[in-house]
């Protein structure tokens, strides 16, 4: 696999972020890219602490989503805070890594994540709409560790 500064280009960062702004831009939820290059423990559970860590449990309406991935380890989670949990489908979330993880098997990480971030905000559109005056709770970049 890539090193991780060579994962994604500075271009296909700033195509993630704009898919992140244009997904927020109808949803007053938050999604958030982190990439690291390897986890030494359960993907998941780092995942987790990922969360907390960016302070995406903080929103107003606990409607944060983190797409995790550890390069080394072939291994992304997505992760919905609790009141994204409370209304969704199980199956919004099988959908949303289906469609990452397509475009991951085929080495287009840069669509995958931007066909994720689209799928999910989708989702949270439906579910927490944007609203006149809704501010950005947490900045649109892309993490790494």
């Amino acid at each position: 696999m890539p090193y991780i500064e060579d994962f994604l280009t500075a271009q296909e960062e700033e195509e993630i972020i704009e898919a992140i702004r244009r997904a927020e831009g109808k949803t007053s939820g938050e999604i958030r890219v982190h990439i690291e290059q390897k986890c030494d423990m359960d993907v998941y559970e780092h995942a987790l602490e990922v969360f907390h860590a960016l302070k995406m449990d903080n929103t107003k309406e606990q409607n944060g989503v983190l797409i995790y991935v550890a390069v080394d380890n072939k291994a992304f989670v997505i992760y919905g805070d609790k009141g994204i949990n409370d209304v969704v489908d199980t199956d919004f979330w099988n959908s949303t890594r289906d469609k990452i993880q397509n475009r991951f098997k085929h080495g287009e990480f840069k669509q995958g994540l931007i066909d994720g971030i689209e799928e999910a905000g989708k989702v949270l559109s439906k579910f927490f709409p944007w609203q006149h005056g809704d501010t950005d709770e947490l900045e649109n970049s892309i993490s790494k560790g």
